[in-house]
């Protein structure tokens, strides 16, 4: 008589454990692709530009609008992105994200003109906005220890190789098909996403808590985030000194720092701003703007050379890159290694002084140069490096957050990583048309001298590592303990 309910109270949590650790397993598979569908937007859109100004009759001044009106969305709105799925519900925020950026890549393919694109590239920064941040979320506080540093390798395999992916998605599309292929392609991968991310997300437990949203700090935030990016990435045709890069960027500036007193003096903030206190955050969101800045001048200019200087195709300089994603699959995947025994310091350090060694390598770039020698031993050394750095500076910012403010913080990670990427393009691009010539062989001088910028700013991050970020013994004790308990400070 006891035997039978015995055994049925023994088979439900095996059939309960063998169906968690099945959806358990396809959860990051999930998340990374969703991630990597929002990077490739990015850079696959980027070789493919020659092709859509001719279609839809684009100007030069105005082309750049199809990278910036994304850019300028999804990075001006990551923190609230953040913070709303911490506060609504992280699968809540990833489906919703994921259901906007879908609908706007339908009508990016759909667009019949510059200004109809433009709104639709926008709208994909909007729901890339919120479900990137909801996605790391969720890795955050679905993996710990060690799970949780190997998760993170692979978020960081993602956004240093993906990157290289996306040129060489591009290039393939545009040259066998059609550049709103790009977009059309986001679909099917979406309907599966969807599909598959209901089956395996962990459903959100508590009902939405809107009252805590700030909404006002949200604003504040997004429209000074937006005037520096705007400032940045029309100063370039306006100019860096005139009156409206200088109203921008002061402006943006002043506006950041009236976020900062407010999210002070309220209960419920958009940012814990004191959290910046701790090195391990506030150094690593520091050293964020100068690796993202670093990989996304790395991508322009090698870009500008091959196509530009060499007169390469796209599927052909898409091709080129995959050394690149290559390099820098293998430096992310490292970095999760050195990081659990040596902390974030020493690597990151390390890893941009090499970084800056290739970049010089690739400074070297000449009017008849060669990809075998002038481009390829550079970009394998920078790969590798800001592979290792993408991981490591993720790691200092995410490690140690608890789990209630997962979500803000992954949100201040990946606004430091698309506002560091737009400094990058916005600088190293002024720098390389700095000779006056952005076609031919005389453009490779200005190409040359933004490498060896780079080189510098990836020399001063490697000494600034060193003095902003705790030392091994603190942060591997800190990468040891359960987040839930750690104490805010």
């Amino acid at each position: 008589m006891h035997h039978k309910p015995k055994h049925s109270t023994q088979e439900r949590p095996v059939d309960s454990t063998d169906a968690h650790a099945e959806s358990h397993r396809w959860l990051l598979p999930v998340l990374l692709v969703a991630q990597l569908m929002v990077i490739l937007d990015i850079t696959a859109v980027n070789i493919a530009l020659p092709h859509i100004a001719m279609d839809l009759k684009m100007s030069g001044s105005t082309i750049s609008w199809t990278i910036t009106s994304y850019s300028l969305i999804f990075g001006s709105l990551l923190l609230f992105g953040g913070r709303a799925a911490d506060l609504l519900g992280r699968r809540r925020m990833f489906v919703t994200g994921l259901g906007v950026f879908t609908a706007s890549s339908f009508a990016s393919a759909m667009a019949g003109s510059a200004a109809m694109l433009f709104a639709s590239r926008a709208g994909q920064g909007l729901g890339a906005a919120i479900l990137s941040p909801a996605a790391l979320s969720i890795i955050t506080s679905a993996y710990q220890g060690s799970r949780r540093a190997k998760a993170l390798s692979a978020w960081g395999a993602v956004g240093g190789a993906g990157a290289a992916v996306g040129v060489l998605v591009g290039g393939v599309l545009t040259q066998f098909t059609d550049w709103r292929t790009i977009f059309y392609v986001n679909l099917p991968v979406a309907a599966v996403l969807l599909f598959a991310s209901l089956k395996v997300v962990p459903a959100d437990t508590q009902k939405p808590r809107w009252r805590g949203l700030d909404l006002a700090g949200a604003a504040l935030a997004t429209t000074s985030l937006a005037a520096i990016v705007y400032g940045i990435t029309q100063a370039h045709s306006a100019g860096w000194t005139s009156i409206q890069t200088h109203v921008c960027g002061i402006g943006g500036l002043a506006g950041l720092a009236a976020f900062a007193i407010y999210e002070l003096h309220i209960d419920k903030p958009l940012l814990r701003v004191e959290r910046i206190a701790d090195r391990a955050v506030g150094g690593g969101l520091v050293l964020m703007l100068a690796v993202a800045g670093t990989i996304f001048g790395l991508f322009l200019l090698c870009s500008l050379y091959l196509q530009n200087v060499l007169g390469w195709g796209p599927l052909t300089t898409g091709l080129a890159f995959v050394p690149l994603a290559l390099s820098a699959g293998i430096g992310s995947h490292a970095a999760g290694h050195a990081i659990s025994k040596h902390g974030v310091r020493g690597p990151l350090a390390g890893s941009f002084a090499v970084a800056a060694v290739g970049m010089f390598l690739l400074s070297r770039v000449g009017a008849h140069g060669s990809y075998l020698t002038d481009v390829l031993p550079g970009m394998l050394v920078a790969g590798v490096a800001l592979g290792v750095a993408t991981v490591s500076v993720s790691m200092a910012i995410l490690t140690g957050t608890r789990q209630e403010e997962n979500g803000m913080i992954s949100g201040l990670n990946s606004t430091g990583h698309e506002i560091g990427g737009t400094l990058g393009i916005a600088i190293f691009s002024t720098i390389a048309a700095g000779s006056g010539a952005i076609l031919g062989p005389q453009a490779a001088s200005g190409i040359g001298d933004a490498f060896l910028v780079a080189a510098l700013v990836a020399s001063l991050a490697s000494v600034m590592a060193l003095a902003l970020l705790p030392r091994a013994q603190h942060f591997l004790a800190k990468l040891a303990l359960n987040p839930q308990a750690m104490p805010v400070h």
